[in-house]
């Protein structure tokens, strides 16, 4: 207990020091590794309800943030690491703000999104009752290798799992760790023709793509239009009509509810059905913010499949549009996949900005996409993009530490959520 206070005592000190001078989110985290390695195992150890994880290429930050408020709908206290920072020491810095002075968490449960790699690290030491997983597409080479490879760090997370696995039954490479797991599974799924609207690498390589009937899918997603989506849960299909946008979130919807269910039970599916309906975009996936009465729309892009959707959902002619691209790590290094990415459905970009500007502009002058101007500097290029699109409707597509920084920028001029 003496140590779990010191190491408490320390790392929320750093914390706040962090934020005065306006440091990362994950620097206390990474003290707290440092000092105190079992920090985050004593923390979760006692939770009632155990650990959750979610993890895959694409939505894990939607779909946590989905799981989450449609468990407290039903009443338990949950605790996640609602920055998005998907490393064990994002976690351990969440965790900094929800303990006490003596390192008490107060939850019924933890859901954390995790980064794939860090979580075959993380449940060596805190062992997952629940985990749920998405999809596997290429992303970040430079890190992960090709997807395979990805798959193999997911099937580890699935193998440490102590009570159920919900999988992706359409994404073969998932559907295949659940041949290979003891623990008890449970599935989310769609249509053959709602998955022509969800582009992966395979069908781009291979053709089309068709659902897995194979096995029954706990909860499937059967048909959308706009923001409405219709389940089948139980043999019963069932009208939700969402705030959520973009046709991948409505299949996350699906696996958040499919999890749900699984952990609190099936008898809330009424609850959680509603909670649903109420619930928003997570930080910057698809999240709009508001400038003098004018809608800016944020929208991660980071892999050629998520770009793909994204532009399949979020393209809109009547927008002005921005595309920030970094390259740091969390970013990924190789940005050689801005060439599997079909640029068509833009009419036109007003800017392009981040430290990969030059890379995204030649990209995009191969499919004859006009370009209005280039500025590596993200807060000038923002500036010059708001001044000179005033009264428009607008959208940037964003890479993700390109995302943070305008979000910092623009909660200098309007109201943006902060995420602690």
């Amino acid at each position: 207990m003496a140590r779990q206070m010191i190491s408490t005592i320390i790392g929320k000190s750093v914390k706040k020091v962090a934020k005065l001078r306006g440091g990362g989110s994950a620097l206390p985290g990474l003290v707290i590794e440092k000092i105190d390695p079992k920090f985050i195992q004593r923390t979760l150890a006692d939770l009632p309800q155990g650990v959750v994880i979610i993890s895959g290429t694409n939505g894990k930050t939607t779909t946590t943030k989905i799981v989450v408020e449609l468990l407290e709908s039903v009443g338990l206290k949950v605790f996640t690491n609602r920055t998005g920072s998907n490393f064990s020491r994002g976690v351990a810095a969440a965790l900094l703000d929800e303990v006490n002075i003596r390192g008490k968490l107060d939850a019924d449960i933890a859901v954390l999104e995790l980064d794939e790699a860090w979580a075959v690290k993380f449940v060596q030491i805190v062992r997952p009752r629940f985990s749920l997983l998405l999809n596997v597409m290429r992303d970040q080479l430079d890190r992960f290798g090709e997807i395979d490879n990805t798959a193999a760090l997911l099937q580890k997370i699935a193998e440490a799992t102590s009570n159920t696995v919900v999988l992706n039954r359409d994404d073969p490479r998932i559907f295949k760790i659940s041949e290979h797991i003891q623990a008890k599974k449970a599935f989310f799924g769609t249509t053959s023709e709602l998955l022509q609207l969800m582009p992966t690498d395979d069908t781009l390589k291979y053709g089309t793509a068709v659902a897995n009937q194979s096995v029954v899918a706990d909860v499937l997603l059967k048909k959308i239009n706009a923001q409405q989506a219709t389940f089948q849960i139980d043999n019963k299909e069932i009208d939700v009509d969402l705030q959520l946008t973009g046709v991948y979130n409505l299949l996350n919807a699906a696996a958040a509810v499919a999890l749900a269910r699984q952990i609190a039970g099936p008898e809330i599916t009424d609850t959680i059905l509603s909670a649903l309906e109420n619930i928003k975009p997570a930080f910057g996936r698809g999240e709009t913010i508001y400038l003098n009465g004018t809608p800016i729309e944020l929208i991660l892009v980071k892999n050629p499949s998520g770009f793909r959707l994204a532009l399949l959902s979020f393209a809109k002619n009547n927008s002005a549009t921005m595309i920030a691209v970094n390259d740091n790590y969390a970013d990924g290094r190789d940005v050689s996949w801005f060439w599997d990415v079909d640029f068509s459905l833009l009419k036109n970009v007003a800017m392009i900005s981040g430290v990969r500007a030059y890379d995204m502009a030649l990209r995009l002058q191969y499919d004859d996409i006009p370009i209005g101007k280039i500025d590596t500097n993200i807060s000038k290029a923002l500036e010059d993009f708001i001044n000179t699109n005033p009264d428009e409707p607008k959208q940037i597509f964003c890479s993700y530490t390109a995302m943070t920084a305008i979000r910092r920028l623009l909660s200098e001029k309007t109201d943006v959520e902060e995420i602690s």
